[in-house]
């Protein structure tokens, strides 16, 4: 799913899974860093529009491989280099 592409110098990527892919039409893209986590999700959402209300409220959000928690997180800070997952919850059947 993700292409694999170096970070450019200055940004951090964002990897899309799921319903996230299909909403942005991406598999994965590249912002400017720094950026504080809690701006992430308005970020996103002033991209896609409605992307709050449909993926992000309740999707799981990974730091360089490791979950993070939106609300006791939030002061984290997104570099240069990082990679962000965002991750919808998966159904089966």
């Amino acid at each position: 799913m993700a292409e694999n592409n170096p970070t450019p110098t200055g940004t951090f990527k964002i990897l899309y899974f799921a319903y996230a892919s299909s909403h942005t039409k991406k598999s994965e893209e590249f912002l400017p860093a720094p950026m504080q986590l809690s701006e992430l999700f308005g970020t996103l959402d002033k991209k896609y529009p409605r992307m709050k209300d449909k993926v992000l409220g309740s999707c799981m959000v990974t730091v360089n491989l490791e979950y993070v928690d939106m609300n006791t997180d939030e002061e984290m800070e997104l570099k240069a280099g990082d990679e962000v997952g965002i991750i919808p919850p998966v159904s089966s059947g």
